[in-house]
């Protein structure tokens, strides 16, 4: 474990020492919010916080069980920055969470004490325009955990308002509630490329929200899903999660690519649909080669974040470009419904557990792209709680 940096005075907290953290820390959970801290200069500690009081009559508190790691957790932690989101003061990591209801507000109607939910991390001014329109998602004050400079869910405690809280269905354990945000970025991507039923959609991305994104697809009635990766491990996975074919690309031109791909996908006029999930430049020149004329080319992987794009190729044809960001209204539930159906199932994607103290192990384990996704079990939790509560 790294050494402790000193606690900042504008926040009361202090620093445990490891032996206080072992064996103190089942007693601590009841009466503080243990966090895992990111310091400015990148290195990780432990804290005892306040536990968080409700900011209005709608707000609840919930004891974060599981936590899923995202890329961009991994990144503010080797780069302490994505664009313009720089970690400047010390910052807690995660945003993919469930967890157990501890306390209402007054004006809370559809949740109670015990129920289990999944967290959806973000809260929009509800005033701007985008929100007004109905696409908070877009709202430029977005309060989004994990992004500086709020705090995410790697705490004992959380707390959100009751519309952004969702229950999860009964036989959906914890550690699976954890993905429903993944499930429900993927949910918000196949739905940028409109009705899916009986179309061909290639995914560029065998990683966690490319995965998603097949399994989605083919819960939305695609009729034909391949999945396109580097790596021979993830595109086994993939079969086994949705895909109808895999194609693993190589160091041919983008175009040689796409003609081997869609040769093997069967589909000779190319796919109605390409989603991209790796922000990859070569990857993106050949979704964009594989598409079909008047097809659909939606993005969702961020990577280099100006590269070389063929956009005459979209001009000839007339192909419709479209970003894919977060999450709308509406896409939680549908991430749920799918869960509740069994049309998508998560519990093989996890591959990886962590206990919270071992929270710099689970960040070095997706950083060196071991498994598919990787979670950690909030402070005093782990996987029979996680499975079981």
């Amino acid at each position: 474990m790294v050494a402790p940096t000193q606690a900042s005075e504008s926040n009361p907290s202090f620093m445990l020492s490891h032996s206080t953290r072992v064996s103190s820390l089942e007693k601590l959970t009841d009466e503080i919010n243990f966090s895992c801290v990111l310091s400015a200069s990148r290195k990780f500690s432990f804290e005892e916080r306040l536990v968080p009081t409700l900011r209005s009559s709608r707000d609840v508190r919930v004891r974060v069980i599981a936590t899923g790691l995202c890329g961009s957790d991994i990144h503010y932690w080797q780069h302490g920055r994505i664009g313009k989101y720089i970690v400047e003061s010390p910052i807690v990591l995660g945003h993919e969470s469930a967890g157990i209801v501890e306390e209402c507000g007054t004006d809370v109607r559809h949740l109670a004490v015990g129920d289990r939910v999944a967290l959806e991390p973000g809260i929009g001014c509800n005033t701007c325009e985008t929100c007004r329109n109905g696409r908070y998602n877009l709202c430029e004050t977005m309060r989004f955990a994990a992004t500086p400079p709020y705090d995410g869910t790697l705490s004992t405690f959380y707390v959100l308002p009751e519309e952004c809280c969702f229950k999860l269905p009964e036989h959906i354990s914890l550690r699976e509630g954890a993905l429903v945000e993944p499930l429900s970025i993927a949910v918000h991507c196949c739905g940028q490329a409109g009705n899916l039923q009986g179309r061909s959609v290639v995914v560029f991305g065998a990683g966690p929200i490319g995965l998603l994104c097949c399994a989605v697809s083919r819960a939305f009635g695609a009729a034909v899903v391949a999945v396109v990766d580097v790596v021979d491990s993830r595109l086994e996975f993939a079969q086994r999660f949705g895909a109808n074919e895999t194609y693993k690309m190589d160091s041919r031109t983008p175009e040689s690519n796409a003609e081997r791909l869609l040769s093997k996908a069967n589909l000779a006029g190319g796919a109605d649909v390409v989603i991209d999930a790796t922000g990859a430049e070569p990857c993106i020149n050949c979704g964009v080669s594989a598409l079909k004329r008047g097809g659909i080319f939606v993005q969702a992987g961020l990577g280099n974040p100006r590269i070389a794009f063929p956009i005459g190729d979209i001009c000839d044809k007339e192909a419709t470009l479209k970003g894919s960001f977060r999450y709308g209204p509406g896409d939680y539930k549908l991430a749920i419904q799918l869960l509740a159906s069994n049309r998508v199932r998560l519990g093989d994607l996890i591959t990886h557990e962590f206990s919270f103290l071992q929270t710099e192990d689970a960040f070095t384990n997706v950083a060196n792209k071991v498994g598919i996704k990787t979670v950690i079990y909030g402070p005093g939790a782990d996987r029979r709680v996680a499975e079981n509560t």
